[in-house]
């Protein structure tokens, strides 16, 4: 794993997707180690169990020189480049790993040097081009959700409180929600993001109920833009956008076939047409939601067939 800028050579093709992991200050050796471990699992189980380009996947944390040293510097020239290179059609999962504080005013993700708070994060993602994801790990992280929410980002965080400020156990459960595949609830074969944020809430709070402990982080998960974010377990809007937003390639990507990828994106359109659906049903009459809910499955039936004639 290397700086984008410097691995990836050509132009990149369409839905391509990329993730950067910041392994910030660890504040010790435990967590030195603890925060390798994780970036390491983190990095092969994108490359070899999702199909990532190792080239997409880019590493920056304390132990490195140069440009993979996790700096303010560094951070802002990687985003920088990455604004030239993402399209609309790319995914890019930006995690953070390591320590997080709140001042009472300013969250903050700790770097190598001077920190990076939650504003100048927002500067630095807004308007990249398509669909963007944050997991911020940490302690603190609440904040985070607030301030770079927008309708269609993927904003998770480990805790739902800035206050929250012991280490989190989420990290450890998120390496495992991506290594386990028993995380595709749905059984489609693929994990999607409200998966993968679902099977990370279960092990967070198994972990604090088999040690007789009261929980001391909740994550929370936002992709409507409201700022407020949904425990995994509670009702709400949020999560239409992130169960039809996927970590592995479509299906028939690999094959380079490419009707066969413009009809999975239409059925991933209209599954997500029915999260939103679903999300939208207070707010409309029995008669609405039946014809408007027809209308979606008459297309996903179309779709259906034409990829079973393709398949």
């Amino acid at each position: 794993m290397t700086l984008l800028c410097a691995a990836i050579t050509s132009a990149a093709g369409a839905d391509e997707r990329y993730a950067v992991l910041v392994s910030g200050v660890s504040g010790g050796e435990p967590y030195a180690t603890q925060q390798q471990k994780w970036r390491s699992e983190l990095a092969a189980f994108l490359t070899a169990g999702f199909a990532f380009s190792d080239a997409n996947v880019v590493i920056l944390d304390e132990a490195s020189e140069g440009s993979s040293r996790a700096t303010a510097v560094n951070l802002r020239r990687l985003f920088a480049d990455l604004r030239t290179r993402l399209t609309s059609d790319d995914m890019l999962m930006v995690v953070f790993l390591g320590h997080g504080t709140f001042d009472g005013t300013d969250a903050k993700f700790n770097l190598v040097g001077p920190d990076l708070g939650a504003a100048e994060w927002k500067t630095t993602l807004d308007g990249l081009p398509g669909r963007v994801v944050l997991v911020n790990t940490t302690a603190s992280s609440f904040p985070f959700l607030e301030g770079l929410s927008r309708p269609g980002r993927i904003v998770i965080t480990a805790t739902d409180s800035a206050a929250q400020r012991f280490s989190t156990v989420f990290p450890e459960y998120f390496t495992r929600a991506l290594a386990d595949r028993s995380s595709d609830f749905d059984k489609n074969g693929r994990i999607s993001l409200w998966e993968a944020f679902a099977a990370t809430s279960a092990g967070v709070k198994r972990h604090y109920e088999q040690r007789g402990q009261l929980a001391t982080e909740r994550p929370l998960l936002d992709d409507n833009g409201d700022g407020q974010g949904r425990d995994a377990e509670a009702p709400g809007e949020d999560g239409a956008i992130a169960r039809a937003v996927y970590l592995d390639p479509e299906p028939g990507a690999a094959g380079g076939d490419p009707a066969l990828v413009a009809l999975e994106r239409q059925r991933l359109a209209f599954e997500k047409q029915i999260e939103e659906l679903k999300a939208r049903r207070n707010s409309m009459t029995d008669e609405q939601y039946r014809a408007e809910l027809e209308r979606i499955l008459v297309e996903l039936s179309r779709i259906a067939q034409e990829i079973r004639k393709r398949s």
